[in-house]
């Protein structure tokens, strides 16, 4: 098969990783790539949002397989363009990611198949969604309706915050028009856990359980992030509740999607809530996580592209996906100051001290032609290491970080840390 992957990111470079040990893959691009991308496959400059260039790049490389990372061309319709030009491409269609561009959408859904979630309402206009919470209990959740890079929900615990993030949202559009629309959901305790999945539209497959941290700081202090770091698997969160989760909330969703019209193949990713045996739905997205698919897919075992194509052509048999025994540990390392302003170009040094054990995903990274690695965003690259225990993969990930360099680096440095205390 000739692959080509959309995106830029830690996770399209942990696909490219994992897609290149099929026995299947002869070939594969990525648009547009990163550095990290550059080493292992061939690096193709168009643009994740660029639907007709792409479409076009699949066309001229005799392109078998399109594998879509972020969320927003998903959005634009990137699907329903390859398939209409008869090239395969593994994500839903542009109805069916709905259930992540609206998160609207995503709770009519979970309301009439009865999946357990958060009380929400949707509002348009502050003044509404002021009179509303006047009689609700706080914390509260709001969200954009849209896509906002995973930092469009805001916690607030006061009148004035709300009154802060309604403006933000609505009035002063720092979201765009992720924020044409607000969702304010009941805040909801427990533990956080992402559990993805593969579906064909009819069957489901879960991947092992992960846990991400989306403040920029230690001790869940600071901003919103895209995500800081990642384990897998939560102790709180066996076999037994993974399959739970599965029935309850990712197959009615699944099957309310089909019978709507919207077939759903692809990756599900359910972003859940658990407090002692209760288990609720966050959000959905429409795509691998990141950085969840960089701790998950170092634990998969069976081939991720025959994977992928089952899904596509409608035959996943769940039976034969297979994962490894242990634990991973992933930590984001990032320039500083992120999410807010930071400096690109620094380059980056000690990444041919990393241990071979530990696989270092590239995300916001650039190769200049003289050779040198540079950082070229917010989050620069995931290091990401296994092991028999928690702990060790743990210590084996941090030791390896301290090789690494560039100016105004920052991390979080207590990931999996609850896990091993």
């Amino acid at each position: 098969m000739r692959i080509l992957v959309v995106g830029s990111g830690g996770r399209e470079h942990a696909l490219t990783w994992k897609l290149i040990d099929s026995p299947q893959v002869s070939k594969i691009f990525v648009a547009p790539g990163n550095a990290g991308t550059a080493s292992i496959a061939e690096n193709v400059d168009v643009s994740a949002t660029d639907l007709q260039g792409l479409v076009s790049l699949a066309l001229q490389k005799r392109i078998d397989l399109v594998v879509v990372g972020p969320e927003v061309p998903l959005a634009m319709g990137l699907v329903d363009a390859m398939h209409d030009s008869g090239v395969p491409a593994f994500g839903p269609t542009q109805a069916a990611a709905r259930l992540e561009y609206s998160k609207a959408f995503a709770h009519e859904i979970m309301d009439k198949c009865g999946v357990p979630a958060a009380a929400s309402r949707v509002f348009t206009t502050s003044a509404a969604a002021l009179d509303y919470l006047a009689g609700r209990q706080l914390p509260l959740v709001v969200k954009a309706d849209g896509l906002a890079a995973g930092k469009g929900a805001i916690i607030v615990t006061s009148v004035k915050e709300a009154e802060k993030a309604l403006k933000d949202i609505l009035e002063r559009r720092v979201f765009g028009e992720a924020g044409d629309r607000v969702v304010i959901e009941d805040f909801l305790e427990g533990w956080e856990v992402s559990l993805l999945a593969f579906t064909d539209g009819t069957r489901v497959a879960p991947m092992v359980p992960s846990c991400d941290y989306k403040r920029a700081l230690d001790n869940d202090e600071g901003p919103n992030t895209g995500g800081m770091g990642c384990y897998s698997p939560p102790a709180f969160f066996d076999d037994n509740m993974a399959g739970r989760a599965t029935s309850l909330a990712i197959m009615p969703v699944v099957h309310a999607m089909a019978d709507a019209g919207w077939e759903y193949r692809g990756v599900i990713y359910a972003g859940l809530m658990v407090d002692e045996d209760r288990i609720r739905v966050l959000e959905f997205n429409a795509r691998f996580g990141d950085p969840e698919t960089q701790i998950v897919l170092p634990r998969l075992q069976s081939d991720l592209a025959g994977t992928l194509l089952s899904c596509v052509n409608g035959c996943l048999d769940p039976a034969t996906i297979q994962w490894r025994p242990g634990c991973s540990v992933g930590v984001v390392i990032a320039s500083g100051g992120y999410p807010g302003d930071y400096t690109i170009g620094y380059p980056i040094t000690g990444l041919d001290r990393i241990d071979p054990k530990v696989a270092a995903f590239h995300a916001g990274t650039r190769l200049e032609e003289d050779g040198r690695i540079v950082t070229d965003g917010g989050r620069v690259m995931s290091l990401v290491a296994t092991g028999d225990t928690m702990a060790e993969a743990r210590e084996r990930v941090y030791e390896n970080i301290t090789r690494i360099s560039f100016s105004d680096m920052m991390y979080r440095t207590d990931i999996a840390l609850r896990e091993v205390a």
